[in-house]
């Protein structure tokens, strides 16, 4: 049995073949091992895979014993500290239960260099998400994962290409880019660079009913961008707001979209997990280091 943790913005989720459960990050600061028994008795776990945080100091999946300060360059940075994913991290770590942790994707990763311009690309997730998605649909695909923010990750001929960030297009329900009105907040001093970035989504800027139609066409935006290094490539949407904007996404690219929920990522790192246990060396252009 072989399970896939996804550190999401809002919660975190375990997948197994077995079963699926997830508890808010506020909650996770009290996870203990244990609670994957939800799921799978422990010792039928054969191997774990989890995602935590930005995941920006380290480019190859690797053994969690393997990594220094969880694969971080800083907790600081865009994002909501809690403290759920650390103790999740931790539990599995100290459980001696085999787990390699995902990588995000940043200047270290090997994707195209021009995406290079920005030293985040994608935070760890979006590549059980990007796996998953290529299991289904093949070799060249762009996916849209789009709930609390919006990122955009393309991969061809089965190498991650490259990703859009949420701090740089497209917006989700609460973290977007920070515009013009965001950089007058900051430099008067009423709110820190992270704060606006975690004030940026439409949730913020837009009225209720124009929402949706607005997350919609961003997202299609983004897949659009992507699909000019790749234009054969199908396009998917994951994340909890998926099903949401999925008709709005194929009106607007006038092409048939896929659409996933928000267990994607959690499905795709487990993929990943058992796909590595038994011999696999690298996963969509990206090494294993056991």
């Amino acid at each position: 049995m072989f399970i896939g943790i996804d550190h999401g913005t809002t919660s975190m989720r375990f997948s197994s073949p077995a079963g699926e459960f997830k508890i808010s990050r506020e909650d996770a600061r009290f996870f203990s091992i244990r609670d994957l028994e939800r799921i799978s008795p422990l010792e039928e776990i054969e191997g774990i895979g989890l995602s935590y945080s930005m995941g920006d100091n380290f480019s190859a999946i690797t053994a969690i014993d393997h990594l220094v300060d969880r694969g971080l360059v800083s907790r600081d940075g865009a994002g909501k500290h809690i403290g759920g994913g650390t103790r999740v991290f931790d539990q599995v770590r100290e459980s001696g239960i085999p787990a390699v942790v995902i990588p995000g994707l940043h200047r270290g990763s090997p994707t195209d260099p021009r995406f290079k311009a920005y030293s985040h690309q994608a935070s760890p997730e979006k590549v059980g998400i990007a796996y998953e998605v290529c299991h289904d649909l093949g070799r060249d695909v762009v996916v849209s994962d789009a709930s609390s923010n919006t990122v955009t990750l393309l991969v061809a001929d089965w190498k991650i290409v490259g990703a859009i960030d949420a701090c740089i297009f497209a917006p989700g329900t609460v973290h977007g880019a920070i515009d013009v009105d965001g950089i007058r907040k900051i430099d008067a001093g009423e709110m820190t660079a992270n704060e606006a970035f975690l004030h940026a989504g439409v949730n913020f800027s837009l009225p209720e009913e124009e929402r949706v139609p607005a997350l919609a066409m961003f997202a299609a935006m983004e897949c659009a961008a992507m699909r000019v290094l790749c234009p054969c490539a199908k396009v998917a949407l994951a994340g909890s707001l998926a099903p949401l904007i999925g008709d709005r996404v194929r009106d607007h690219l006038r092409t048939e979209v896929a659409v996933y929920d928000e267990w994607c990522a959690s499905r795709g790192i487990a993929r990943i997990t058992r796909d590595i246990f038994s011999g696999k060396d690298e996963i969509l252009g990206l090494d294993v280091k056991m």
